[in-house]
């Protein structure tokens, strides 16, 4: 699979209560400074620039420039990645924004976002069968991964056209599953992501009806860190900076250099060349730092994030002890916040996007 199980719903549930049990949040407990870290990722097209830059020596690059070791560790499942992440086995994971939330930001880890790689620009969608409307979706089982960005999509499509979740009833199906079933002639109403969308859209009678192309934005791919391990190692920050978008220049290239960078990191990935640059075709890469730096400024994120926790609260996404969707403190650039600012877990930090932009790494 090129694209990452994104949204990890139950699993989210789980990282609450071992926090909850676990010791207190990493915030908390003064670090001394290091010079090694691990950086967790997993199989997605807009992750694909941090393993080949550690192939084609990026990465050590720029670490040799701040005297850190810096190690890029894939991790085969991507819910495992982000439980590692919170349990401080990784001191940074690429993570999706709603999962940044739901998992670490929840579960009481203070988790710093500094790099807003890219947003998904087609790669989830919503399907119909016999209709090419989404109103048609009114009264129909739709089968989808159930509190998963999927679910969050659906919500979004239904608001859109004035209905809401109650006007549907869903039914939990694995990304694995998901396009066997939606084959199935009774099963007329689905909502995926690439690979799989991309299989579904081949469907007979099937029609796109609503895609994250109409939520531009909304659906954000991150690299966040451990905020006490960033505060203590800042150059941490400046070097996974540097890469990014070291790494993010070269593949966006179409000359030679850059299309063989792309092929390189499709093997790695475990496709071929013209599959990956598809998937890279529907996702928005924030490839030059001033756009990313706007993107996290702009007020549209705020709008944004409060979409994704009041969805998240309402689907229990928080844990039993949280009494409302302001349980879990968000902070943006210009000293904004959202949610309880006595208790920050989740930071928009533009910081060493903006030392990028400058020219100053």
């Amino acid at each position: 699979m090129l694209n990452r199980i994104r949204g990890a719903g139950k699993i989210a549930l789980m990282a609450c209560a071992l926090m909850a049990a676990s010791c207190s949040p990493s915030s908390n407990a003064p670090q001394e400074p290091r010079t090694e870290f691990s950086i967790g990722w997993s199989i997605y097209a807009g992750w694909m620039p941090w393993p080949y830059a550690q192939q084609a020596g990026i990465v050590k690059k720029w670490a040799d420039k701040y005297g850190l070791k810096i190690n890029i560790v894939q991790v085969n499942d991507y819910v495992e990645s982000v439980n590692q992440y919170t349990a401080g086995k990784l001191d940074g994971v690429t993570v999706a924004n709603m999962d940044a939330l739901t998992i670490p930001a929840a579960g009481g880890k203070d988790t710093s976002a500094i790099i807003v790689g890219d947003y998904s620009n087609g790669n989830d969608g919503i399907m119909l069968k016999g209709a090419d409307k989404l109103a048609a979706i009114k009264g129909r089982q739709v089968y989808l991964a159930e509190l998963s960005v999927s679910h969050y999509l659906l919500a979004r499509g239904l608001g859109s056209i004035g209905m809401a979740l109650t006007d549907v009833k869903t039914v939990n199906t694995s990304d694995a599953d998901i396009v066997a079933a939606f084959a199935a002639p009774e099963v007329t109403a689905a909502v995926a992501w690439n690979p799989q969308l991309s299989v579904m859209r081949a469907a007979p009678g099937a029609k796109q009806v609503f895609s994250s192309a109409d939520i531009p934005g909304e659906i954000l791919d991150l690299l966040v860190v451990d905020t006490a391990t960033l505060k203590t190692n800042p150059n941490l920050g400046k070097a996974l900076a540097g890469i990014w978008y070291e790494t993010t220049a070269l593949m966006q290239r179409q000359d030679a250099e850059g299309k063989a960078a792309r092929a390189a990191m499709a093997k790695l990935a475990g496709t071929k060349p013209e599959l990956f640059d598809n998937q890279l075709s529907t996702t928005y890469l924030y490839a030059d730092p001033k756009a990313a730096v706007a993107a996290t400024s702009a007020p549209a994120l705020i709008t944004t994030m409060t979409r994704v926790r009041d969805f998240s609260y309402s689907k229990g996404l928080f844990g039993q002890g949280a009494k409302s969707a302001d349980a879990v403190g968000m902070a943006f650039p210009g000293n904004k916040t959202l949610g309880d600012a006595s208790h920050i877990t989740l930071r928009f930090d533009a910081s060493y996007m903006q030392m990028a932009a400058d020219g100053k790494l």
